[in-house]
């Protein structure tokens, strides 16, 4: 099988315009997440989804300085982008991971990947599935090709297209799903970045560790050290689903 991790990332974020390319301890947010999601042993290959307005040839051009494949779509149709570049890879199975998650963890992504292969005719893996028990910003979909290709071909929601799966997973008479959970309840946690404040906290955590090889267990248990980090962005509210 051909697994392919595709990174959705584009410029126009309402809430922190060009966060994508903000630096965190001296690489650009985008660039922590393709060398996290890239560690994962079971993606095949990894690609950057942007978009083909003018403001996201940074975002192409940073991906040249990383040396990982790109591919130019939609903009606000991120489902359509989703499936032309997993359709130009060939891909077998798409691993969505967003740009604004820069703690996204390999062994996590290795862990649903492995749910999904290990249970078979499975149409969507993932650990955002309620109950939501991991943290935000932790967030991997495993979606089979021919259940994006479903959804690309009958979902005419242009809320759920720019979100991609909700079609899939708001629809589990059509689609055989499941969900991975840890142990522990983590959701109350906020590791995603949408604000000035979730990029001061990334930058805490990036400084404190030195280095980007950190697990996500590792966060856990330096955030447990350090609890006034999260009063950082506490307040911050996400944005609802749709």
């Amino acid at each position: 099988m051909r697994v392919a991790a595709i990174i959705q990332a584009r410029m126009g974020s309402t809430r922190l315009p060009g966060k994508v390319l903000e630096q965190i301890e001296g690489q650009t947010m985008l660039a922590c997440v393709v060398r996290r999601a890239g560690r994962a042993s079971l993606v095949t290959e990894l690609v950057v989804a942007t978009t083909e307005a003018t403001a996201d040839l940074a975002i192409a051009d940073e991906c040249r300085r990383l040396g990982v494949p790109f591919f130019c779509g939609a903009e606000h149709d991120v489902l359509d982008r989703y499936y032309q570049a997993a359709s130009g890879r060939q891909a077998d199975v798409v691993v969505r991971i967003t740009s604004d998650c820069p703690f996204i963890d390999p062994q996590l992504i290795d862990r649903v990947i492995a749910e999904f292969q290990r249970h078979n005719g499975l149409d969507y893996v993932s650990n955002t599935l309620p109950p939501r028990t991991f943290p935000r910003g932790l967030d991997v979909e495993v979606v089979y090709f021919a259940a994006l290709e479903r959804a690309w071909l009958e979902d005419d929601n242009p809320a759920w297209r720019e979100h991609v799966t909700p079609f899939i997973y708001r629809n589990p008479e059509k689609f055989r799903l499941y969900s991975v959970t840890s142990e522990t309840d983590y959701s109350d946690l906020r590791l995603t970045v949408d604000t000035n404040e979730d990029m001061a906290l990334a930058r805490r955590v990036y400084g404190y560790f030195g280095h980007d090889r950190f697990s996500w267990r590792e966060i856990i248990k330096a955030l447990d050290r350090h609890p006034q980090w999260l009063e950082i962005n506490r307040h911050i509210a996400q944005k609802k689903d749709p």
